[in-house]
């Protein structure tokens, strides 16, 4: 039911109200972890991953309707400017679902006792330490829910800024590289890496938030969250585009060569995306601190 509440056609219409959906999946998601499965020893020791789950299941049936709905606007429209045009809808759309989980990821995260928010991101929090305090884990780990870490300012010496511009830009193109993948492979495997991303932002925002404030915390990662996030919608949308092509035409057919010149042409926009993400991290998101 739940997963049946908007369609690609009226999300690309109005996708703010994707905003909504997203925060009502990963409330459900949450809420079913939490009282359903935290009674098991088990599931409980995997609530992270269980999120990710149920919110991947929520958001499967529209992710795998919106690239049916895509591949066909590449046989009708023969321009390549009003195809790029309509796929921005539905970026648009897929952004908008990201944000609402975002929220909701973040709100339970501030709003719920320490050990709770620690049980639930889990696996999310080691992450957001091995980016952040590699040199010290644990205690990254030990206090990260409470808001007491931190994140240095970038150093202004242009050498460490070319690292680590070269750093964040291959790390974000296997990101890129993989939901592509998934989504060839899988059709709607992205999903489950647009979730995962979703709820580690969340518990970074959370905890800057709780050191800070959270305008400063969402500006600060939204600056170069956004374009790197549009980055994988993108890979994830062509690699199911591909996908689905293949499967519905003939490599001889000219529909088939109009797709697979159009998802060649998202996968370099979603490159430069990360290119421009990178750019931003680097130089300008550390003054948002």
């Amino acid at each position: 039911m739940l997963e049946s509440l908007i369609n690609p056609k009226k999300a690309e219409r109005k996708p703010w109200e994707m905003l909504l959906i997203g925060f009502l999946y990963g409330f459900v998601s949450l809420f079913i972890v939490n009282f359903v499965f935290m009674k098991s020893d088990i599931f409980a020791n995997h609530s992270s991953i269980l999120i990710i789950l149920f919110t991947t299941i929520l958001c499967l049936p529209f992710f795998y309707y919106l690239i049916l709905y895509e591949e066909k606007k590449e046989i009708k429209l023969k321009q390549e400017r009003k195809i790029l045009k309509e796929h921005a809808r539905a970026i648009l759309a897929l952004l908008f679902l990201f944000l609402g989980l975002i929220f909701s990821y973040t709100l339970f995260a501030l709003i719920m006792p320490e050990e709770i928010t620690k049980k639930n991101f889990e696996t999310q929090i080691y992450t957001y330490c091995t980016i952040n305090m590699p040199y010290n884990i644990q205690s990254c780990i030990d206090f990260v829910a409470e808001g007491k870490i931190n994140i240095p300012k970038s150093k202004p010496e242009f050498k460490l800024l070319i690292k680590r511009f070269f750093d964040i830009f291959f790390n974000n193109l296997y990101v890129l590289l993989f939901s592509l993948m998934f989504s060839f492979i899988f059709g709607t495997g992205a999903i489950f890496i647009l979730s995962w991303n979703a709820s580690v932002i969340a518990v970074a925002i959370s905890s800057l938030a709780k050191a800070k404030n959270f305008v400063i915390a969402f500006i600060h990662y939204m600056l170069h969250g956004l374009p790197e996030i549009s980055s994988y919608f993108i890979g994830g949308l062509a690699g199911g585009i591909i996908s689905t092509a293949m499967i519905k035409h003939e490599y001889r057919n000219k529909e088939f060569w109009i797709v697979l010149q159009d998802s060649i042409d998202l996968i370099l926009i979603a490159i430069l995306l990360l290119i421009l993400a990178a750019i931003i991290e680097v130089v300008i998101s550390p003054f948002f601190l």
